[in-house]
């Protein structure tokens, strides 16, 4: 099958951004994009993806950490359609709960070629540290838009905003090494209708 790999430069008067993301990896991550708190989300999205991931940005963070947080997500989320190909013989659904003490939250995902955010985290405005939770919904919107998946995000419990962030990332991250998993009992791609678009 070689190598599934997905690279990606992206410049901007904004952001400057190069992802690297080898998604049968083994979960190395090396991220540097400015935005602490999206390096260790990230990192542990790599981690439990089984995806190899690297991240080099610089934005305007002096402004504020939107325009970096979406420009990954954009890159992200490109680098993993480069990376899937024509998606023959993968298994294309992944569903994963994690908990983190007292949150708890589902990803699902479908690598269907059709683009759709069901973002379902209450999350109000505010901070985790310095990072602006609101963001969280920013990066998966960019994220899922160009990497042309559905990907719903349920929270079934939870209080602590870092926690209820943390489990998201843990679960986007198995849920999506779940559906990028090769089935050997397929030829071609999982849909009647002979191709993913």
């Amino acid at each position: 099958m070689g190598t599934r790999k997905g690279i990606i430069k992206r410049k901007t008067n904004e952001t400057e951004i190069e992802v690297i993301l080898d998604i049968d990896g083994s979960g190395l991550a090396h991220v540097e994009t400015g935005v602490p708190f999206l390096d260790h989300m990230l990192t542990l999205f790599a981690r439990h993806g089984f995806c190899d991931l690297t991240v080099k940005a610089k934005g305007d963070i002096e402004v504020d950490d939107h325009h970096t947080v979406e420009d990954i997500g954009i890159c992200i989320g490109l680098a993993l359609k480069d990376a899937l190909g024509e998606k023959e013989r993968i298994k294309r659904y992944g569903t994963a709960s994690i908990p983190m003490d007292e949150a708890l939250v589902m990803a699902t995902i479908d690598l269907c070629g059709r683009s759709y955010l069901n973002f379902q985290l209450k999350l109000d405005k505010g901070k985790v540290g310095n990072f602006d939770i609101e963001l969280v919904e920013e990066f998966f919107r960019a994220f899922v838009n160009n990497a042309t998946i559905v990907l719903h995000l349920n929270q079934l419990a939870g209080k602590n905003y870092h926690h209820i962030i943390e489990a998201t990332f843990k679960a986007f991250g198995r849920a999506l090494d779940e559906s990028k998993r090769f089935d050997e009992r397929l030829q071609g791609v999982p849909s009647t209708k002979g191709r993913l678009v």
